[in-house]
């Protein structure tokens, strides 16, 4: 499924927010786990689902433990849905939205979830974009009001177009153009995927970009910001029947504007070389190496295969008691970080990944030879059965953690059912992580940890090299350092 409790997850339940490059999301207090079995009774209980006249999917989601409500609009669209020549205009419309309508000014919106003392904010993925305000029950009509008007009656004119695409300009100078590790992901996603859109950076292209303009925002628009392309999640303070009266009274008067149709992207064909890619520049002092699969995505995958990868990602580099970090931090101290992630939460095809910075007299090389050397040995031998009863329950845990947070529910459903996912998937996802065995493990690590068919990216230091000793006394830490991952962007 979407939500894909891998280092998405995993990364709800720790901190609240998206594990994606430039998600920067608030943190959550964390309280006394319940058991699994309890945590999914409830969950399955209480969420409930309803669908407009007008095509808009409503997902209720009660959590009456403090007087507010999490208000989550996702929509349909990413920027791996983007005509050819257009990318960024995913990410270039998330921020039109907040300009003004017919009926409210520019900027109102905002001003009142603010007097209140409320959160605001948008997302774009490759798959989704989303708007939320976390706010009191009482101000839920107001932000439903809101966000059904801007969903018919924005206006954009070329002065508003041009003065925002500057400012998206200067965002991807600032968040791209000016950090290596962003540069080179964008280099190595452009590698790992060699005919699906996911190779466009969701920011977009900067000579594309600069030409984006008033008929291809409003086209977009009237394409795809229409009630029966989006969905929305409602957690808190509420419950079934005020969000049926609210959400009829505002969502239910728009109208269904276009039929969006099928999401038919381009499929990557047979990979069967190895690539690198390397990137030196003197803004480095810390050399870091990764290597990515191509590998199914929940949405993608064939039964048990995606939760396989998942409890693999784990078992291989997911913590501080995986294999790679006991191996190359703990114990031969050639790592001052390592660790594996599986991206599953896409529409089409994800990745798998590894990756690692090296510590002290080692080089990157040192750090590639041992993560390789791990992955051989779950391929050759396989993994045990107390291994995987381990990396389950800490996965089982982490649901339990996300689910103490109406935010992260939200994130969860809403980021699932945008990609082709039910309400279904997510509450038997505990089951089906429950059914993975050690052969499966093992399986999915022989299918598609295939070195000749992955993408290997070296970040080092001006004129470095991948078996230059670069000399680092950062100690090593007791916890595992994920880099942002390459394979499922979000723009903020």
């Amino acid at each position: 499924m979407s939500f894909a409790l891998s280092r998405t997850i995993a990364a709800f339940a720790v901190v609240g927010a998206l594990a994606a490059p430039a998600a920067y999301l608030p943190a959550r207090a964390e309280t006394a786990p319940q058991t699994p079995a309890a945590a999914n009774k409830s969950n399955k209980d209480d969420v409930s689902s309803f669908r407009l006249d007008n095509g808009l999917e409503v997902v209720v989601i009660p959590d009456h433990r403090a007087p507010v409500v999490t208000h989550m609009l996702w929509y349909h669209v990413g920027s791996a849905d983007e005509e050819p020549g257009k990318s960024g205009i995913a990410h270039f419309f998330e921020h039109l939205m907040f300009k003004a309508t017919k009926t409210y000014p520019a900027g109102e919106f905002s001003r009142r979830v603010a007097e209140i003392g409320g959160q605001e904010n948008a997302f774009t993925s490759y798959d989704y974009t989303a708007f939320y305000q976390q706010v009191a029950p009482q101000a839920l009509e107001m932000v439903m009001t809101y966000e059904a008007d801007r969903m018919e009656n924005l206006i954009l004119n070329d002065d508003v177009v041009k003065t925002e695409r500057d400012v998206v300009l200067e965002e991807r100078r600032s968040r791209v153009d000016g950090d290596p590790a962003a540069l080179l992901a964008e280099e190595v996603n452009a590698t790992l995927y060699q005919n699906h859109p996911y190779r466009m950076p969701v920011i977009g292209w900067l000579h594309e970009m600069e030409q984006l303009n008033l008929k291809d925002a409003l086209a977009f628009y009237e394409k795809y910001y229409t009630p029966n392309n989006a969905t929305l999640v409602v957690s808190g303070d509420v419950d079934l029947d005020t969000v049926k009266v609210l959400t009829e009274k505002t969502y239910g008067k728009v109208p269904r504007r276009a039929e969006p149709g099928a999401r038919v992207r381009p499929q990557e064909p047979e990979q069967n070389t190895k690539r690198t890619v390397s990137m030196a520049d003197p803004r480095v002092s810390q050399p870091s190496f990764q290597k990515m699969w191509l590998a199914p995505s929940y949405t993608s995958a064939k039964p048990g295969e995606a939760e396989a990868l998942d409890l693999l990602s784990e078992i291989l580099g997911g913590s501080s008691r995986s294999r790679i970090y006991q191996a190359l931090v703990v114990q031969d101290g050639s790592a001052a970080s390592a660790g594996a992630y599986y991206q599953g939460g896409s529409l089409d095809d994800g990745s798998f990944g590894v990756y690692g910075s090296p510590r002290g007299s080692a080089t990157l090389t040192d750090v590639e030879a041992g993560i390789d050397a791990q992955i051989a040995r779950i391929i050759k031998d396989g993994v045990t059965e107390d291994e995987l009863e381990k990396a389950r329950n800490r996965f089982l845990k982490s649901v339990i953690f996300a689910r103490d947070s109406q935010s992260s529910m939200g994130r969860i459903y809403g980021s699932t059912l945008s990609t082709g996912q039910t309400i279904k998937d997510i509450q038997e996802w505990p089951d089906r992580i429950r059914a993975v065995k050690v052969q499966d493990i093992q399986n999915v690590a022989k299918r598609y940890l295939v070195d000749s068919r992955s993408v290997t990216s070296y970040l080092m230091p001006e004129n470095g090299k991948p078996d230059e000793r670069v000399q680092d006394e950062t100690p090593a830490s007791g916890q595992v350092q994920q880099p942002q991952p390459q394979g499922q962007g979000v723009i903020q």
